[in-house]
């Protein structure tokens, strides 16, 4: 499910249901927070007991527990395949097919750097995110929106909401992020055509971006920019900037 299914205009509370408990019906229509928390707990258990080895791999299923949590913990960053392949005493080539099959099975997202010939050194390596929020969200623990305002991930998991909400919207829009060796850095850059726009995802009802972010624009020579947040109307924020709630970005982009 995503958020042009359960909400129509955006509501707060419809949103904040949907970023916590995820996309999946009966986690979102469960009766409470303790009924969806349990549901996603008992998919997760399915999924690496009984669809991995139905799906044909043969895989250890706490070591797989372990690096999906793993990936968990580093929602939304670069994705290192030595430094996690250490952690869990395997390989990178291992890594990399655990980064395969929980892709193939629609469960993380891996965003890849945008190309540019820029006189700039880029960072080259995805991004990985648990895709489902609500399953990110059981990975660490979270059951309820409290304990999200105060994790560390609720960052990382508002920007993979907003991505993935963006992504499925706009199915013919190449998508990509993008981030120099000196720190320029914009979440998402969607294109089409000769159209390229920038999306910058912020947490916080009132949102600011860094330095780095108006010198990717200007690097890119980007003139269309969005700061998406959970905010209830869209305003103007500086330099032709708009900050905008998600509703009202995929309206603007349809």
């Amino acid at each position: 499910m995503l958020l042009e299914e359960v909400s129509q205009g955006g509501e707060l509370d419809s949103l904040r249901t949907l970023w916590l408990r995820g996309g999946f019906p009966r986690s979102f229509l469960a009766m409470d927070e303790q009924e969806s928390f349990e549901w996603r707990l008992d998919f997760i258990r399915t999924f690496l007991e009984r669809d991995i080895p139905q799906l044909g791999f043969n895989l250890d299923a706490k070591r797989m527990e372990r690096f999906w949590k793993m990936c968990a913990h580093v929602q939304g960053q670069l994705l290192n395949g030595s430094k996690i392949g250490e952690s869990l005493g395997v390989s990178h080539h291992t890594v990399r097919s655990y980064v395969d099959l929980l892709e193939r099975t629609f469960l993380v997202r891996v965003l890849h750097p945008h190309e540019a010939n820029l006189k700039k050194r880029l960072i080259k390596s995805p991004k990985i995110y648990i895709r489902d929020t609500g399953l990110l969200h059981a990975l660490l623990d979270i059951e309820t929106h409290n304990d999200l305002l105060g994790h560390p991930v609720y960052g990382a998991s508002w920007e993979s909401f907003a991505l993935e909400n963006i992504i499925a919207a706009l199915p013919r829009w190449r998508v990509s992020f993008f981030r120099t060796a000196s720190g320029a850095e914009i979440d998402l850059i969607l294109e089409r055509g000769n159209r390229k726009v920038a999306v910058e995802c912020k947490a916080s009802t009132s949102p600011t971006v860094e330095r780095g972010f108006w010198n990717a624009l200007d690097a890119l020579g980007i003139g269309e920019a969005w700061i998406i947040a959970p905010v209830k109307e869209a305003y103007p924020y500086k330099q032709g900037v708009v900050v905008a709630p998600l509703h009202h970005f995929l309206a603007n982009m349809g």
